[in-house]
Formats: structure tokens, C-alpha cells, sequence
């Protein structure tokens, strides 16, 4: 058997330094924040609390039971995966004792855990922990399920050894395990249940109370076993060094700006991008941040029911489509967004122009006469958005109009967002939902649309036969090319539609100190001065 790991190229890594206004590189991909002095001041409660502001309430404290980026960015202070990512996106362990041994054909990973490390209700982590775990996870996560698709077994070797045995070789395996979204988490055996009543891991937090719509408590786990390693992204030491983590839904984005300039808030997650100039004028004691390449905007096409289930409806609505509008709408400054093609930016292993004569077509005529041949019959087209992502909401404001002029009826219904993760569980009830993703250097790490349970519903034999053959090549210089084969299946078959990347904006307070950016915002090894 041989030793593995699995590295990627981008960086989480950076300082903020507030008097020179410095740029935070963040990685190949071009990940990376801009941070900028302001001046209103937080008041910590001698840092022993801090208040975060996100952007809505969650739909549950379970981490495995949906994709929503809120609930990883909360639980993954409550619950760890095996493994994790470093500062360069590198996938290194974290409840697991090291990289896997993985056979010579590649189908069996052997994962040696940690010994010692406690649960938030006393109990010692082992094998049967690890193995309940996974096999649950592989049951109910949308994720997992579609990893469960190349697992044959999970085994129990030792007390503190387990088997994943593979079906075909499958490269994003650990990158899969490491994802925060839908998280691959360890539970205490004992406490597992579908629902979960008991929200019991190994985290540096523990759950101390939640009120839904008013917010959920996080205290500091006394007895958390850190890894040992210095720092470094997700990976590494963790201390719970601000005793109270409280996480306010504050659905409102304006309102989120203000908690962040008057001092209510120590953080504030995805603002709008129009306040930019606001914060940057606020101050000493404020801080934006601007993410580069955070994500992309998406549009998932209901493929199971209703008025997009023909793929020449899809087409059509992909060929009415401006792009350059939409994002423009969405975030305004071009500083904040690009429109291309490419899944994937340049200079990383999966760029590819494959499809790209179908995006950003704004063709009305076209989209008409596809609509026609499809048997369109007038019938609204239902559109899911939500407020509490106000770039979600102008993309469905601007998307009406474009559809107006292709002759296609839209039905935008603007729903919280929390409503909106409940809809889209249902085909009868929408034919798009609007959304975003984080913009990772793993391809399978998102869309979720991509794996074959997720809202959308998408599978066909050309997704799968392309797929099999992108998942199952682990040389990094054969499998980049293979990208292109599945980008062009998703633009023939239109699933969802990428819009283009755009950078995030987010605020923190200049006394929380040792905050570093990242997809899904953590406050381990942050300090409230």
C-alpha cells in the first residue's frame, strides 16, 4: 500500500494590516480579501462574546442534512470531518491520524484515527463513531449520497482503524470528506438519529442554546483535543479563545451594514456590495473584506417536473439569458464581478471554453423559436429567490424583463431564505431557484448538481458517463482535460446555468484579531481585544 494525499493549489492564508491597506493573495485561483481600516468600535464584554451577524436563520443544526453554505459555516465549529483544508487547499487530517494508506489499485483507503479525542458528552471517539457516521452520512447527505455511489463498504478494522472500500477509483474522495457543506461529520454513535435531537461532536464549540429567528449560542468545549500543527485554513491547531460565539440571523443586508458600522456586531457576512464605499469611509475600528473569486452565481433548472423538464425549454431559457446583465445587476461595481465561460479561471487545471457559443447569448428571438418547438404554452416559468442574498433577488428582478422579451411568462416568488431551502426539496413546487457557490479548485466540490440527488434532479447517461470518466483518472495531467467532456454536457444539457464569478464583501470589527478569510467563515483561534 502506498501513502496518499491530495493537493490543491489555493490559499486561505493572510493579514490584515490596517494603516497600509494591504491586499490579501489568496491562492492560484485568486481567492483574497481586501481589508480597509474603518472607525466604529465593538464592544466584546471583555472578549468573552462575540456577535456575528449572517444572513438568515438556520433550517437546521444538522450538517450532513443539506448543502446551505449557513449551516457548514456555523456547525463546523460543533462538528469535524476526518479531514480538512489547509492554507494552499491542500485536503490534511484533522480527526483522522493521517493521510490514508490507499491500495495499489486504488479502490481501498485505510484511515487510522486519533486516540484520545473527546466528544462535548465525554465519550471517546472510535472506529464505530467514524463507521455510524459515514454510513448515515452516505444515507441522508446530499453530498453523501452520491459519493455512496462509488463506495462498495465502510469497515471497522481496529478500534482506531477504518476501510473505505472503493467500487472504481474515485479522485475527489477526500476532498469529499473534507467539505464543510453537507458536511461529512463525526457524531457521537450513541446520539445518532434522523432527526438529530442530541447535536453532540468533537468540535472546539459546543451548542449552548438556540432561539430560532433570534440566534444560536456556541460555547467553548472545555475538554476539545486540538491537533497539534501550527494553524494553517481550516487545518491545524484550534483554540476556542472567545468563550461565546453568538450567530444572529439578520436577514436584511442594510441592516447587517449598520450592526457592522455601529458596533453591534463583531462580524457581519455578505453584505451588499454597494456599501463598500460606506464601510470603507466608517473608520479604524471597522474592517471590509473583499474576497476575490468567492463564487459564482447559479441558475438550477428543474429537470424532473414542470415547465423546463423538456431540455429545449432549458435550452431556450439558456439562450434568453444576458449573462453580463445579470451580473451587473447582481453586484454593479466591475470591481465585484467578471463574466466568462470558463467554470474554472485560467491557469488552473480545469479551464476549459467547452460550451461557450451557449453562454451569454441574450437572444430573444432565439430563445422564442426553441421555445416554440418545445410546445411552450405560456405557462409561467416559477422563479425561487430570496431577499436575504439581495444579488439572488436583482438576478430574479432582471431575469423576468429578459424573459419578457423572449416571450417566456416568469413567476418570481421571493421567499425567505430558509423557505427557499424547503421549496426546492419539492419539484411540483418550483422550475428555478436561484443560488450561489463557493468557487473551490475540486470541481465535485460543487455545484452540488453535479451529484445525482441534489434539487435539480439531473441524471442522464451523458453526465454519467462523462463524470465516470473524470472521477475515476487520480493523474491530476489527465484528469484536467476530462473537465471538458462534463462542461460541455452541462451546457448542452442545461441542469443550471453559471452566470459568472463575483467577489464577496463582508465587514468584522478591527478588534477581532487573527480572523482569517475564508469560503465559510470560522472563529477558532480568533481573539476579541
Amino acid at each position: 500500500m502506498q501513502s496518499s494525499s491530495c493537493s490543491f493549489s489555493l490559499s486561505l492564508s493572510g493579514r490584515h494590516d490596517p494603516a497600509r491597506r494591504k491586499l490579501l493573495i489568496l491562492g492560484a485561483l485568486g481567492l483574497g480579501a481586501v481589508s480597509v481600516a474603518g472607525n466604529k468600535a465593538f464592544a466584546a464584554g471583555g472578549g468573552q462574546s462575540a456577535s456575528l451577524a449572517m444572513i438568515g436563520d438556520l433550517q437546521t443544526l444538522d450538517p450532513m442534512m443539506t448543502t446551505a453554505d449557513l449551516v457548514g459555516t456555523i456547525m463546523q465549529h460543533v462538528y469535524e470531518p476526518l479531514y480538512t483544508f489547509d492554507d494552499q487547499w491542500n485536503v490534511v487530517p484533522m480527526l483522522a491520524a493521517a493521510m490514508p494508506v490507499i491500495s495499489q489499485d486504488g479502490k481501498v483507503f485505510e484511515i487510522a484515527l486519533r486516540e484520545g479525542v473527546q466528544f462535548h458528552n465525554g465519550k471517546t471517539m472510535g472506529a464505530d463513531d467514524v463507521v455510524a457516521s459515514l454510513e448515515r452520512w452516505t444515507r441522508i447527505s446530499p453530498r453523501g449520497k452520491a459519493v455512496a455511489q462509488q463506495i462498495s463498504a465502510i469497515k471497522i478494522i481496529s478500534p482506531a482503524k477504518i476501510a473505505i472500500h472503493l467500487a472504481n477509483r474515485y479522485a475527489p474522495l477526500l476532498a469529499q470528506l473534507a467539505f464543510p457543506s453537507s458536511m461529512a461529520a463525526i457524531f457521537a454513535k450513541d446520539t445518532i438519529a434522523t432527526p438529530l435531537t442530541q447535536f453532540i461532536g468533537t468540535g472546539p464549540y459546543k451548542l449552548k442554546e438556540r432561539r430560532p429567528d433570534q440566534y444560536t449560542i456556541l460555547e467553548r468545549f472545555e475538554a476539545y483535543s486540538a491537533r497539534t500543527e501550527k494553524p494553517s485554513g481550516y487545518s491545524g491547531r484550534r483554540t476556542a479563545a472567545i468563550k461565546e460565539l453568538r450567530f444572529v440571523p439578520v436577514p436584511d443586508s442594510n441592516t447587517r451594514v449598520a450592526g457592522a458600522l455601529s458596533g453591534q456586531f463583531a462580524y457581519a457576512d455578505l453584505l451588499p456590495v454597494e456599501s463598500v464605499g460606506q464601510l470603507e469611509r466608517g473608520g479604524d475600528e471597522i474592517v471590509p473584506i473583499i474576497t476575490q473569486n468567492f463564487g459564482f452565481p447559479y441558475l438550477v433548472l428543474n429537470t424532473r417536473e414542470g415547465a423546463l423538464q423538456k431540455q429545449a425549454m432549458r435550452q431556450a431559457v439558456q439562450t434568453a439569458i444576458s449573462a453580463e446583465e445579470l451580473m451587473a445587476a447582481a453586484f454593479g461595481d466591475p470591481r465585484f464581478f467578471i463574466v466568462e465561460p470558463n467554470f474554472f479561471p485560467k491557469g488552473t487545471p480545469y479551464y476549459s471554453a467547452a460550451g461557450a457559443a451557449h453562454y451569454n447569448n441574450n437572444d430573444p428571438k432565439k430563445a422564442a423559436e426553441l421555445a416554440r418547438q418545445a410546445g411552450y404554452d405560456g405557462k409561467p416559468i416559477r422563479i425561487l429567490t430570496s431577499r436575504q442574498y439581495e444579488f439572488h433577488y436583482n438576478i430574479g428582478m432582471v431575469m423576468v424583463e429578459q424573459f419578457k422579451r423572449a416571450g417566456l411568462a416568469a413567476d418570481l416568488q421571493v421567499v425567505d431564505w430558509a423557505t427557499l431551502l424547503q421549496r426546492r426539496n419539492d419539484a411540483k413546487l418550483w422550475d428555478i431557484y436561484i443560488t450561489h457557490s463557493g468557487l473551490f479548485p475540486e470541481p465535485m466540490l460543487s455545484p452540488p448538481q453535479l451529484g445525482s440527488d441534489a434539487p435539480g434532479w439531473w441524471d442522464t447517461p451523458e453526465k454519467a458517463a462523462s463524470l465516470k470518466a473524470f472521477n475515476e483518472e487520480v493523474d491530476l495531467a489527465r484528469r484536467g482535460p476530462l473537465w471538458s467532456a462534463v462542461q460541455e454536457v452541462v451546457y448542452d444539457q442545461v441542469p443550471f446555468i453559471e452566470l459568472g464569478k463575483f467577489n464577496s464583501l463582508s465587514a468584522r470589527s478591527s478588534k477581532l484579531r487573527n480572523f482569517v478569510p475564508g469560503a465559510w467563515p470560522f472563529f477558532w483561534n480568533t481573539t476579541l481585544s
